[in-house]
């Protein structure tokens, strides 16, 4: 019954966790939220593919 809580508490807990950061990262916009933001080559083209 513990583990089970335990568990549950921790799906729970990391989907919370999971949407938190996904709704924080789309709030800074398309380019700002880009993992690839320091070697991005694109220069604030975001979506455009590098020629």
């Amino acid at each position: 019954m513990i583990a089970n809580i335990f568990i549950g508490t921790a799906i729970f807990g990391y989907a919370t966790w999971a949407l938190v950061k996904f709704i924080n990262k789309s709030k800074k916009g398309k380019c700002a939220a880009c993992d690839l933001q320091k070697s991005c080559s694109s220069q604030g083209q975001c979506g455009v593919p590098p020629k």
